[in-house]
């Protein structure tokens, strides 16, 4: 909702400037895209590691 209001802020004071950002904001996330999978493919990883090593103290901790 903000950034729609943003924009709406930038169409009045500007219109051109707003039309464009209005036509590479998709392609800008289409770029953007495969490294946002990337950090998530890492986090993921990290997460699984971090599990791994904290197997033994989880089992140790249960009664």
């Amino acid at each position: 909702m903000v950034s729609f209001l943003l924009w709406c802020i930038l169409f009045i004071l500007c219109w051109p400037i707003a039309i464009i950002a209005l036509i590479l904001y998709p392609l800008v996330w289409l770029l953007l895209l495969p490294f946002r999978l990337l950090g998530f493919t890492i986090d993921l990883s990290f997460n699984l590691i971090r599990n791994l090593f904290m197997l033994p103290f989880t089992l140790a901790g249960r009664k």
